[in-house]
């Protein structure tokens, strides 16, 4: 094959129900010269017999990483990717037609775009239907995300592209080492946060990072994730997350637990006052838990000397990057 303009990645663990799809959906690109690399992290299920079948396809490249971990997978996929463009995929997604054209179309107009995402919309179990108790903001949780119809320049390092429809440049992913590998997911764990801690990065060493309205992907709402106990498992990692990322940047100290207090407390007040608000009401205890989740890691960073997000033990049970806020 030429070399390729452009590398399109999935990062694929145990899901072979949706990765079909996925794959398809990028051979089915309206862009001329692309590959496409399927990193199989661990996988125990299906996974290399979804693939096979479509191997003959001169473009697509299968690639076994045994160590578990996304950020880890990631890397191992750009280190193997042919191009200066990475686009990453979620192994329950699925590109439109023009994905792979509208992001390079970017990244050819913009010298100094590092990242670039587009708006994900969310395609539910066949028959179910948004809970009730789900607000907008838990539903960011499930990979939703819209900034408008227009191109937007991206500020805050909160409104980063969601990491299942995720570009990124692979110069400036070299000159910071590739993705953290104490954030991402690892097995069970929901730790996040590595696309907002690589917009931070990005944004301050002077790169560009973009939402694209037209690089649309679609994502698959999993049933065991409509489940309250889902989102409270999410919650607590995000606050685990979050306080790595701070501790990532020189924000750790004795003030993180005045701050983990205040924001428990204040969640779980407004849980109270909108209790006849099922949606806003569970969003704010999604939030006060996730601040427990982050009051437990400063704690371990503080007294046990353990900085790691990737080696915090805690009961909160089983990922998207985003600073919130708690709602109402």
């Amino acid at each position: 094959m030429p070399q390729p303009d452009i590398s399109a990645i999935i990062c694929t663990h145990n899901r072979d129900v949706y990765l079909g799809d996925a794959i398809d959906s990028l051979l089915q690109q309206d862009f001329p010269n692309f590959e496409i690399l399927v990193v199989d992290n661990g996988s125990t299920d299906r996974t290399k017999e979804v693939v096979a079948p479509r191997e003959s396809d001169p473009r697509l490249k299968y690639i076994y990483e045994p160590t578990l971990g996304l950020s880890f997978a990631r890397n191992t996929g750009f280190k193997q990717a042919r191009s200066e463009i990475l686009a990453y995929l979620d192994d329950d997604a699925i590109a439109s037609p023009q994905w792979l054209q509208t992001l390079w179309n970017a990244y050819q107009e913009n010298e100094k775009l590092a990242i670039a995402g587009g708006k994900v919309t969310l395609i539910w179990p066949e028959g179910v239907e948004p809970p009730i108790w789900l607000s907008a903001g838990l539903a960011s949780n499930l990979g939703a995300y819209d900034l408008g119809d227009q191109m937007t320049l991206i500020r805050e390092p909160g409104l980063t592209p969601r990491g299942l429809n995720y570009s990124i440049r692979r110069s400036f992913l070299e000159t910071v080492g590739g993705f953290d590998l104490n954030l991402g997911r690892v097995g069970k764990s929901l730790l996040s946060n590595e696309e907002l801690h690589m917009t931070e990065l990005a944004l301050n060493q002077g790169w560009e990072v973009a939402y694209l309205p037209e690089a649309i992907a679609a994502h698959n709402v999993a049933p065991e994730r409509i489940k309250r106990s889902w989102f409270l498992s999410r919650g607590w990692w995000q606050g685990i997350s979050e306080c790595y990322r701070e501790q990532l940047t020189g924000r750790a100290g004795i003030g993180q637990l005045s701050n983990g207090g205040e924001k428990v407390l204040r969640g779980v007040y407004k849980s109270l006052k909108y209790v006849r608000d099922p949606a806003l009401s569970f969003d704010n205890l999604v939030y006060a838990y996730g601040q427990i989740g982050y009051l437990s890691a400063a704690i371990r960073a503080l007294f046990l000397g353990s900085p790691s997000a990737g080696s915090t033990s805690t009961s909160g049970g089983e990922k998207h990057s985003s600073d919130r806020t708690e709602q109402g």
